[in-house]
């Protein structure tokens, strides 16, 4: 059953005209061989024709040489949350006003989209910062990806609910998670996250045991997918992942040890269901900053990076999601350090968090009748994944045909 994604219908409108790119390095997201000299017909931002760079300028069209620059499609973050930071204020000065997190907010949902970035899963957020920073990207506040929220995390009552604060939702017994569902949905959810384990990055929880009955569990997959939601769990332990996969959880988030349990993943390839590692942020537990050779990981990123690669071998499919803010460059060139392709990352960053979000016929390929969200590079990510971190090797940003972000806008400014 389908449902209406509030982050579609608060989506701003559609480029006006019919844009023809051509020139082009084509990477279409399907892990297929970059094609050059490509051409893409946007039309109305919807991307109409893919075709080659020796055809002529369509009529009507307004042409855009890409001079063998990389076109591929925006990136997808399928795993971060809304934790704005703000700045300590001076001693004596006055204390941060409520509402000015949210301009921080903005500012954060700004870079994703000036680094490629064209749809963000927030998987927990506190009170409804997604669903207003949603709103005002629709009438028109600011540009920023599409974003798709959860709403509030359900959980069974535990002590993640004291760190977290409006981030849960606390319920107990089926009845209360069934109505939790409800909940989310009706305050503007696009999926709903279920926490079946605890979360390491508390001092207080346990990821082993299972947090939420079985029955708990049935009722929160029975809720969301028969209103045609997708399940997303936060799965850690052994005994949560297992859980999870047999009731339907659409995509798991971290699984760390899958890689323990081959028949878990042989299951999950069979279910298509999509692991989600969140590498960045076992890095981040390690207090490993910015750093991509984990010289000093810990069992979390050891076992997280095996059970992604196990994942991989077993035909799993694998969506990217840092965990962390405005960290997909980052996540890419970890995935990449841990044993992914170049290939098979940029897919994870596409095509699949694209299926992974239920967006995929939508976005996520270069493909026609897709919405153009699309991204620019000065090089080739292929083969310098690096160069995604690179604000100056971000040529161009597209979102649904209209030209956004990227250094060629700069350009343009500064010598106006």
């Amino acid at each position: 059953m389908p449902h209406r994604f509030p982050a579609l219908t608060a989506a701003p409108a559609l480029g006006e005209g019919r844009l023809w790119l051509t020139g082009a390095r084509l990477f279409d997201g399907t892990g297929g061989p970059v094609r050059d000299g490509a051409a893409v017909l946007v039309e109305n931002g919807v991307i109409r024709r893919v075709g080659s760079a020796s055809e002529p300028c369509p009529e009507g069209a307004r042409q855009l040489d890409l001079r063998q620059r990389t076109l591929m499609p925006g990136l997808i973050e399928a795993h971060t949350h809304i934790l704005p930071d703000t700045p300590a204020t001076l001693r004596g000065a006055e204390p941060i006003l409520p509402g000015t997190p949210a301009h921080f907010l903005q500012a954060e949902l700004r870079q994703f989209l000036r680094m490629g970035v064209t749809t963000v899963r927030f998987t927990g957020a506190q009170g409804e910062w997604p669903q207003e920073a949603r709103q005002a990207m629709r009438y028109g506040a600011f540009r920023g990806p599409r974003l798709l929220t959860c709403g509030k995390i359900i959980s069974a009552t535990a002590p993640g609910g004291r760190f977290y604060g409006t981030m849960y939702r606390e319920a107990d017994g089926p009845d209360d998670m069934r109505r939790a569902v409800r909940e989310q949905i009706r305050a503007g959810a696009d999926f709903i996250k279920i926490m079946t384990t605890g979360a390491r990055s508390n001092e207080m929880e346990d990821p082993e045991p299972l947090q939420v009955t079985e029955a708990e569990l049935a009722a929160v997959a029975d809720e969301a997918h028969r209103m045609g939601y997708r399940l997303s769990a936060h799965a850690e332990g052994l005994v949560g992942c297992e859980a999870a996969i047999t009731h339907g959880a659409d995509t798991i988030e971290h699984g760390i040890f899958l890689n323990r349990r081959p028949e878990l993943l042989d299951k999950m390839a069979a279910s298509g269901q999509v692991l989600v590692p969140t590498l960045s942020g076992y890095y981040w537990m390690a207090g490993l900053g910015d750093a991509v050779d984990p010289a000093l990981a810990d069992l979390n990123l050891e076992q997280g990076a095996a059970s992604m690669r196990a994942a991989r071998d077993a035909g799993v499919k694998i969506a990217l999601g840092s965990d962390m803010e405005v960290s997909v460059a980052l996540e890419i060139q970890r995935m990449i350090f841990h044993g992914l392709t170049p290939a098979e990352t940029l897919v994870a960053a596409t095509r699949t968090a694209a299926q992974a979000l239920d967006l995929g016929e939508h976005v996520g390929t270069v493909a026609e009748g897709k919405l153009a969200d699309l991204l620019i590079t000065e090089g080739d990510p292929l083969s310098e994944p690096g160069l995604l971190a690179d604000p100056q090797r971000i040529w161009l940003v597209l979102q649904l045909g209209v030209p956004v972000a990227g250094q060629a806008l700069e350009q343009d400014a500064g010598a106006a």
